[in-house]
């Protein structure tokens, strides 16, 4: 059977929002992906989007940019300022995993370097699984590791940290707690609404990794895009180097840009629940498979221009488009994360000292203030594991290059 692709931006945002079409690209990685909220579909998946959705309102996504986020970013940093060097990947995700793990509802009770490097270990081996279908190493023995991870998991992190929200959901039920003092994370959500939901407790650990993975993998990645992106811009256009320091707007538009040029999954798959005919001409018959392709899609020609092809962080967007593309998805399956990742889409008249900018766009301003640029001793590596166009490593210094 000959899958059929899509690749044109208005076709792609068609088919993204076609409710017969139901997500299929993380079959392979059942092992962590199976039953969590992305792969769902229907009235399931606008249930449990609907409940989880209430931790991700704006006053949150403000509250953890202006306040959370900052020390975390700061905690993590330091260390690095002090050793006058890091590896942008790394970084990326031991910043966006303490973040997503707040948000997500597991707890690290210790604090301890030890502590992190368990946990960091963990989420990145549930990346793994998730994204298995573009993965190079053998599937049976990556899913062996991810349900040893799984497992790890839930003794150390999740247990502890459902004891200790169920203990607090008690108080507030016996009036002994106020509602605003129960945490505000997906894991309490889930707990309060267990009886609308009946989650089994396999399914409450594979949601848990999913929020952890997804959030920390495409996080970091992005960053470590965007930092490529804007170094090779301003190396060859050293008139935007100082714009990019002093105008945090025109950073985040540099961001955009990178975000609409490397999607956190390059495809997104679909599959057919009966048969589709779309506007873009392809016809599907029950069960049969639809390639989404966002990487061509984002940077089709005809919306984004004849360098679609190209980071160009002055790019004229056409009104009614996202800066960044597709690369958030669109319509029911659309990134809960997108604000908290991207920030808000800037409009005429922005105030700057007020605008919410983004994670990735706040750790990039973070590097950029402290002079961060490429060691001109250790190049960048790709990483080779994976069909993904991902960085395995990039060595950045902060002290002058000599």
């Amino acid at each position: 059977m000959t899958v059929q692709t899509i690749d044109s931006y208005e076709g792609a945002a068609v088919a993204l929002r076609n409710p017969d079409l139901k997500q299929s690209l993380y079959d392979a990685g059942a092992v962590v992906m199976e039953g969590v909220l992305l792969t769902l579909h229907g009235e399931e998946h606008h249930k449990r989007r609907s409940l989880e959705f209430r931790v991700f309102r704006k006053n949150f996504f403000r509250r953890y940019e202006q306040e959370v986020f900052p020390k975390t970013l700061k905690e993590t940093l330091d260390p690095y300022l002090a050793a006058g060097k890091l590896d942008l990947v790394e970084f990326g995700y031991r910043t966006t995993m303490n973040l997503t793990a707040d948000f997500a509802g597991i707890d690290r009770s210790r604090r301890t370097i030890e502590e992190t490097e368990t946990l960091l270990r963990l989420v990145k081996k549930f990346s793994e699984g998730a994204t298995l279908v573009h993965s190079k190493r053998n599937h049976d023995e990556v899913r062996q590791e991810v349900r040893a991870a799984l497992s790890e998991f839930d003794t150390i992190f999740l247990q502890p940290s459902i004891e200790r929200r169920l203990d607090l959901l008690e108080k507030f039920r016996t009036g002994n707690l106020a509602e605003d003092d129960l945490p505000q994370d997906v894991l309490t959500v889930l707990l309060r609404n267990e009886d609308k939901l009946e989650l089994p407790d396999d399914l409450v650990r594979r949601e848990m990794a999913f929020y952890l993975q997804a959030g920390s993998h495409s996080t970091g990645n992005s960053m470590t895009h965007a930092m490529h992106e804007i170094f090779q811009w301003c190396a060859a256009h050293p008139e935007d180097d100082a714009r990019v320091k002093s105008d945090p707007l025109f950073l985040q538009r540099c961001v955009h840009e990178s975000l609409r040029l490397h999607p956190a999954s390059p495809v997104a798959w679909r599959q057919s629940l009966c048969p589709v005919h779309l506007a873009s001409g392809h016809s599907l018959e029950a069960g049969e498979d639809l390639v989404i392709d966002l990487h061509s899609a984002n940077r089709d020609t005809e919306i984004y221009g004849d360098d679609a092809d190209r980071f160009n962080p002055h790019r004229e967007i056409k009104k009614g488009y996202a800066p960044f593309g597709l690369t958030f998805g669109n319509g029911v399956h659309a990134c809960l994360g997108r604000d908290l990742d991207g920030g808000a889409v800037p409009r005429a008249g922005t105030d700057p000292t007020t605008h919410q900018y983004g994670i990735v766009t706040m750790l990039v301003r973070a590097l950029q203030d402290n002079g961060a640029h490429p060691d001109p001793h250790d190049p960048p590596t790709e990483d080779t594991q994976t069909e993904r166009k991902n960085w395995a490593r990039y060595p950045v210094l902060f002290e002058a290059t000599p």
